[in-house]
């Protein structure tokens, strides 16, 4: 049993390593249908379930002190890539597309929640917030509500089940729907003209930025920089006042290194190599501290879990055919924005790119919109089904 914390974490990062290692490296085709962050998942809670990982004071601290030194490192680095002026360049039809997609999300969690409330755990409504965090923006957003919200890593199991099983359904649909894109457009009335002008300016811009190698001073200046705004953001954190259960000196914590990290992103250090792929590390191992809290002894709960992904993506799908034919928006616009939502960046730019290979940068654009507003989506999911 391990129950020293240096241990403890060193096989908990050694298993994260191991995951990505064998994610990026083999070509095996199991990793398409399960996320290498699932199956950390998994492992860690395989770990704790089975007594490898035990149950003690330093092991606790260990788990509590890094996952909170990682988690504004982690949103600070990813939100350097994203320019809030690049959205600007989508247009007023895609911006609609992309906000309509995230409210209709925000629905679906709300009605869903009330159809099946008296099945569920009690601490749902917390995991239902992480998972609108994931499903407004990508599983960073995730992370870091569960560790605003302190979402008990059973139920936040749940999350992680709905937010591969139910996800994979609805990439798989949207992607289904690409050859039905003219008939569809027919139906709404829809313009495609403004995809053209749009994708031009995009295309330019990503030839300037390809090609661009990560060197030793970019890590460093990248890492020094996220263990400096995030322990000055964590310090001003614990001067702000806490209001109820939601915003409390996490909740500061993370809106600080938020506004930095958007104002870096206006700035040439966004265009610093290497930012997203330690972004990616962080993540890894975050998930990986939170699954070696998790037991699987209330998995038998999961179907009802699955049964509502189901009905909150159905709730989306029909607000966002309603919004389509009202705004008179093309199927290209609504899956993307679906999709940067609910995929984010691993799926997003891969349905722009079914469409037209051209369209890719649309895609990474959006998904990256959603990688800021997704904890805040996520959040106010979480306080209106605490009300209910």
């Amino acid at each position: 049993m391990i129950d020293t914390g240096f241990l403890y974490l060193g096989v908990i990062i050694g298993m994260a390593g191991l995951v990505a290692y064998l994610e990026t490296s083999t070509k095996n085709k199991f990793f398409k249908f399960v996320p290498g962050i699932v199956l950390i998942y998994f492992g860690g809670a395989l770990l704790k379930t089975t007594g490898v990982i035990g149950a003690s004071e330093e092991v606790d601290s260990t788990y509590s002190n890094v996952r909170n030194a990682l988690l504004p490192m982690l949103i600070l680095l990813m939100l350097l890539n994203c320019d809030l002026r690049k959205l600007v360049k989508l247009g007023p039809k895609m911006l609609i597309g992309y906000v309509a997609a995230s409210l209709s999300i925000v629905a679906g969690f709300v009605i869903t929640f009330l159809i099946f409330r008296g099945l569920y755990a009690p601490e749902t409504w917390q995991a239902f917030g992480a998972l609108a965090g994931s499903w407004t923006g990508g599983s960073a957003n995730m992370v870091i509500i569960q560790g605003i919200l302190e979402v008990p890593e059973n139920i936040f199991g749940y999350a992680l089940i709905m937010d591969t099983v139910n996800y994979s359904t609805w990439v798989m649909i949207m992607f289904w729907l690409v050859p039905f894109a003219a008939l569809f457009n027919k139906w709404v009335k829809a313009d495609t003209s403004h995809l053209d002008e749009v994708t031009a300016d995009l295309k330019e811009e990503h030839e300037e930025n390809k090609g661009k190698s990560i060197s030793f001073v970019h890590l460093m200046g990248l890492i020094s920089l996220a263990i400096f705004i995030s322990s000055l953001a964590a310090f001003i954190a614990e001067l702000l006042p806490e209001f109820g259960t939601v915003v409390n000196a996490t909740t500061w914590t993370i809106f600080i290194v938020s506004i930095v990290g958007i104002l870096l992103a206006m700035t040439k250090i966004s265009k610093v190599p290497g930012s997203l792929d330690v972004a990616n590390v962080f993540l890894y191992i975050v998930i990986a501290l939170i699954a070696s809290r998790a037991d699987f002894s209330q998995l038998f709960q999961a179907p009802i879990y699955i049964v509502s992904g189901f009905v909150i993506l159905a709730i989306h799908g029909l607000l966002m055919m309603l919004i389509a034919k009202l705004f008179k928006l093309d199927l290209f616009t609504l899956g993307v924005s679906s999709l940067a939502n609910i995929g984010g960046m691993a799926s997003a730019p891969l349905l722009a790119g079914a469409y037209h290979r051209s369209l890719i940068p649309i895609g990474v654009l959006m998904a990256l919109g959603g990688s800021f507003l997704g904890t805040y989506y996520g959040l106010l999911v979480a306080k209106l089904l605490s009300f209910l």
